[in-house]
């Protein structure tokens, strides 16, 4: 596979007419009234497999990490179509395009902020339902994304129960996170605290150093600030450079930060999942994210406990936070087209 867009020899049938693919830009409005910008790759209308078999077949409902935007996924998506995959991602509030002006980065909302992207996540499945009626829809999660779709997956549902307009058939979880731990013990405290005393919106230094300073000391001393995110020094510069990623964020942020990875920590979030579900976890093995692979084995442990099934786990050698931006990405991103082959 190569990140121009050919898939794997394992990756599902090939496009009859590769390369061929539509981008676009959706616009949808959330219940509060915000508008959430989507980022769509889909086969060009009419396409056919070699075989026939219309594409896409499938569509990847992906959710983006924090301090970034759908656009950095754009190499994924465009191997995904190539496999005859449609990918659908939303900005969620506070980041790229969703953002109604500067100020609002790094913000998520005043109050409920947890929940009101967990909501447009939802509605944004609900989206994908109309635009691609009957397909089976895998959810994937990058980072902060993969803590939102891990609480988000039981939700939705999946399997014969479930609400077909809204159930997934698969989910994958990339550069996740492990147990809340001392986040969960002073979190919910402290930034609560803190938004009380001197307002949501405003930045402290201090959580976003508390939270993000960790990750640099495993390669300190470092070209940037967020060498942890790849070995590829292009794709850190790039990310450096690009306004809008790597900005400060809110004390709300925080606050529904710790929300959300107690929940997805918590017993009553694994149980909840559905068995049966497929689940897929890769992280790179220098990831400090996830304590260098300690974070999604404890994960995994933790949904084989719950009946997952079937559950799969790749940890790469020497890659850092972000995966799919590593010098190995087109292995991860084959790796994530044969299972989606295998599961659809």
């Amino acid at each position: 596979m190569t990140i121009s867009g050919s898939p794997g020899a394992d990756a599902g049938r090939a496009p009859r007419e590769a390369g061929i693919a539509r981008e676009a830009r959706e616009w949808i409005t959330a219940d509060d009234g915000r508008r959430l910008a989507l980022s769509v790759w889909a086969p060009a209308d009419g396409a056919a497999d070699e075989d026939g078999a219309p594409m896409p077949r499938a569509v990847i409902q992906l959710v983006h990490g924090m301090g970034e935007h759908t656009a950095r996924y754009g190499a994924f998506a465009r191997c995904a179509v190539e496999a005859g995959y449609a990918v659908v991602a939303d900005d969620h509030r506070g980041h790229g395009l969703t953002m109604a002006s500067p100020d609002e980065s790094g913000h998520t909302a005043d109050a409920d902020g947890a929940e009101r992207i967990l909501a447009d996540l939802a509605q944004t499945r609900g989206w994908i339902g109309r635009a691609f009626p009957g397909l089976p829809v895998i959810l994937m999660g990058h980072s902060w994304g993969s803590i939102l779709a891990r609480v988000l997956a039981p939700r939705l549902g999946a399997g014969p129960g479930a609400d077909p307009a809204a159930a997934i058939a698969g989910l994958i979880l990339v550069g996740t996170t492990g147990s809340a731990g001392i986040l969960a013990a002073i979190g919910p405290a402290v930034t609560r605290a803190l938004c009380l005393a001197r307002g949501p919106r405003r930045r402290e230094r201090i959580l976003d150093a508390l939270v993000l300073g960790p990750y640099s000391k495993p390669f300190s001393p470092g070209r940037t600030r967020y060498d942890w995110l790849s070995r590829d020094e292009a794709v850190v510069d790039a990310f450096v450079a690009d306004p809008l990623c790597g900005f400060d964020y809110t004390t709300a942020f925080y606050r529904d930060l710790v929300d959300l990875v107690r929940a997805a920590s918590s017993r009553a979030v694994f149980n909840a999942t559905p068995a049966g579900l497929p689940i897929l976890l890769l992280s790179g093995a220098q990831d400090p994210v996830g304590a260098m692979g300690k974070g999604p084995r404890w994960v995994g442990r933790r949904y084989a406990r719950a009946g997952a099934c079937p559950l799969g786990l790749r940890l790469y050698p020497g890659a850092r936070h972000e995966a799919l931006n590593e010098t190995n990405r087109d292995e991860v991103m084959g790796d994530i087209l044969d299972w989606i082959a295998r599961v659809v």
